[in-house]
């Protein structure tokens, strides 16, 4: 699948994964998926569910790194920024040759163009959070979370998920 073909798929992706409402219980349900998937799959990553401002969920694996916390921050404040997905972010700016600092003049210390934060969408309000996976590639960490996010929903993942490189 190509790059305009991911675009197109990240949009979609971000349309139909609409939350009814984001609160304490779906952040935890929501989180507990994901770390029952990375742990199913051995994986070291640390996931964060958030309303902005509001942590709601957080939990680091084992075999992650300090610098695993940094990475969820500054993914999850494109997300904030933009109400877009941070590869969807990602990808944009690569088809354009551009990175957040030289388009946006965004600061590399608190902004991360790299997959793995995406954005939750309440019905009727508009993105109001973000869930954040880091550990893994960018298009892995976004994968784990739109997966997750499908499986809370009752949505086809199949149908959603990004098409293997």
């Amino acid at each position: 699948m190509g790059l305009s073909e991911d675009i197109e798929r990240l949009a979609l992706q971000e349309r139909e994964l609409v939350l009814p409402h984001l609160d304490a219980d779906v952040a935890w349900d929501l989180g507990t998926r994901l770390r029952a998937m990375a742990l199913e799959r051995g994986l070291a990553i640390v996931i964060d569910v958030r309303r902005f401002g509001q942590p709601l969920f957080y939990v680091a694996l084992d075999g992650t790194n300090p610098d695993n916390p940094e990475w969820v921050r500054r993914k999850s404040n494109v997300v904030a920024r933009f109400h877009r997905s941070s590869y969807a972010v990602r990808l944009k700016l690569q088809t354009n040759r551009e990175t957040l600092f030289e388009k946006q003049g965004l600061p590399v210390a608190d902004f991360a163009e790299h997959g793995g934060s995406f954005p939750l969408r309440v019905a009727g309000a508009g993105v109001v959070g973000s869930v954040t996976v880091s550990g893994l590639d960018g298009r892995d960490d976004h994968g784990m979370a739109v997966e997750a996010l499908c499986a809370l929903l009752g949505k086809d993942h199949a149908a959603l998920r990004l098409v293997a490189e």
